[in-house]
């Protein structure tokens, strides 16, 4: 597989961080690989806390040119003048999205392991469709998005996947072929040194 059809990476930040330690570790994988899309997916619903991250992170996110989504938020993503929005209800709020953040915005959607929630995104206007997790811990219902999800998915639907929850080495290695984006979080910022976690996991895809 050539180099420029090898999966783009997609960045997402840990559920909480320290706003005086995490932008400089943000700022070390930015530089040191290739980033398409960076993810603000914090847990709280402290809309102050929030703003702060997110004015963090968009700070370096933009000065390394990388697009910044913010999870659910649809308004906040309006306040702040965010590229766009990641959702994490399937297909039900794609539309409304779409129609409050107009149409350059990034509007993704999380299908869980559900064909039918990922067709509903695209079809609603979903700029990307991401799907996992795919091992470990599952969310719910304990089903997994398997890797014959991502290759029915690249045959049939022009809309792009993402690959998010639980990579692996191996995983990534078999899923390169079928997906266009792997979404890498935990994964990375639970090392002691995220760069080098990315590095080993990305090294996987060739």
């Amino acid at each position: 597989m050539a180099e420029t059809d090898l999966p783009q990476l997609y960045l997402i930040t840990p559920p909480e961080f320290d706003l005086c330690e995490f932008p400089a570790r943000l700022d070390a994988v930015l530089q040191a690989a290739e980033i398409a899309c960076l993810r603000l997916a914090l847990a709280t619903r402290d809309e102050d806390k929030l703003l702060r991250a997110a004015d963090a992170v968009r700070e370096i996110a933009h000065a390394h040119d990388v697009a910044l989504v913010i999870d659910t938020h649809v308004v906040l993503a309006q306040r702040l003048g965010l590229d766009g929005v990641h959702l994490t209800d399937g297909s039900r709020s794609v539309r409304h999205a779409r129609k409050e953040l107009g149409p350059d915005a990034i509007v993704g959607a999380f299908c869980g392991a559900s064909r039918h929630d990922g067709m509903g995104a695209a079809e609603g206007g979903a700029d990307y469709v991401s799907f996992g997790p795919l091992s470990g811990e599952s969310l719910g219902d304990g089903t997994l998005a398997d890797r014959d999800l991502f290759q029915w998915w690249s045959e049939m639907i022009e809309v792009p996947v993402v690959a998010e929850g639980g990579l692996t080495p191996e995983l990534v290695a078999s899923l390169t072929p079928v997906t266009d984006f792997f979404g890498i979080g935990e994964e990375i910022w639970s090392a002691e040194d995220p760069v080098a976690a990315l590095a080993a996991l990305t090294a996987a895809m060739r």
